[in-house]
């Protein structure tokens, strides 16, 4: 029977992160080295191999500090394909950013407003929202709530109300630039009143092309998308980068896709590898290396009002989230550098 070595290596790899603990609250400089002197795991034991790896990513991880971009990123979190991770994915990176000592905004315009509930914030009908900033032409800063678990997370949350902005909305002036211009005003007003402007802005779409979408498209530079590791993800990304060409065509033409992260992965299937190694090989620059997995503790996080990076934060959900989160802030730094070097030369 092989039942005994497997149980062994997850043990040993169990007993090394143990061990590993009192290094990382020791603000160790030399997390690469600490990460890589940890047990890979043989070729046969996937436990041993998850219980290491996570390991590595919470060593890596832990305590980082991510890079401030030059200006507030403001990025869409869209797919038009539902229950692909959207406004998890959302939430979660944005608690990641947060936690590495970064400043973020959530703007809720998904008239379920999970993501309000997943940040603890107070979402009912009489609580003044991103609807009242869509169409009553409210300032955005009277709505924005601050996150009660992670200092440095903000939110605008939506309410019920905003389910019928989508028609109230046909019949305004510049309806598809009404949130462009209230996050263009907030920006403004933080820094003519010497307060920081948010160093990301993230903003949770309905699963829709409707106005509400349109507009977080006009308001936003970058587009980041969340596909689920299954077939009919991949038909989805399609119809929707001819959707964002249109409005980079007519509305806004600094749009573009900056960032794919794939989720609900489950590394035991063929199909799951499939997919990612399709969207990989059309995308490669876009991509993030870290993958999240299929996860019970980030399903059962909201229904605590929480994300997962609070309400588990050592889980391999939260630890995933928590690198995809890295890499983003690193590719802005890097971005920028690289643009400072184009122009200085």
């Amino acid at each position: 029977m092989d039942g005994a070595p497997h149980t062994g290596d997850s043990l040993a790899a169990e007993e090394a992160l143990e061990s590993l603990a009192a290094v990382v609250s020791r603000e160790t400089d030399d997390r690469e080295e600490v990460a890589s002197a940890l047990p890979q795991g043989d070729r046969d034991t996937p436990l041993a191999r998850a219980v290491a790896a996570d390991a590595r990513k919470r060593i890596a991880l832990t305590g980082r500090v991510f890079p401030k971009p030059p200006a507030t990123r403001v990025l869409t979190v869209a797919n038009q394909k539902g229950g692909v991770g959207k406004t998890t994915t959302t939430v979660n990176i944005a608690a990641g950013l947060a936690q590495a000592g970064l400043t973020v905004l959530v703007i809720d315009i998904d008239p379920q407003g999970n993501a309000s509930t997943a940040l603890g914030i107070d979402h009912h009908a009489e609580v003044p929202s991103i609807y009242d900033v869509l169409v009553e032409g409210t300032p955005l800063a009277d709505v924005v709530q601050e996150c009660p678990d992670i200092a440095g997370l903000w939110c605008a949350p939506a309410t019920i109300d905003l389910a019928g902005a989508e028609i109230e909305l046909v019949s305004l002036v510049a309806r598809e630039t009404r949130l462009q211009k209230a996050i263009a005003a907030y920006l403004e007003q933080r820094l003519t009143s010497d307060r920081p402007a948010p160093d990301y802005v993230l903003i949770d779409c309905p699963p829709s092309l409707g106005l509400l979408t349109v507009n977080a498209f006009v308001a936003a530079q970058e587009v980041f998308i969340p596909i689920q590791c299954e077939y009919y993800a991949l038909e989805g990304l399609s119809q929707l980068l001819k959707n964002i060409e249109l409005i980079r065509n007519h509305l806004n033409p600094t749009l573009h896709v900056s960032t794919i992260l794939l989720t609900m992965y489950d590394g035991r299937t063929r199909l799951s590898a499939q997919v990612a190694d399709e969207v990989r090989s059309h995308f490669p620059d876009q991509v993030l290396r870290n993958t999240v997995p299929r996860s019970v503790r980030i399903s059962e996080a909201p229904s605590h009002g929480q994300t997962v990076m609070t309400y588990d934060p050592n889980s391999s959900g939260a630890l995933s989230y928590l690198g995809a989160a890295a890499e983003l802030a690193d590719r802005g730094a890097a971005s920028a550098d690289h643009q400072t070097a184009s122009a200085q030369n």
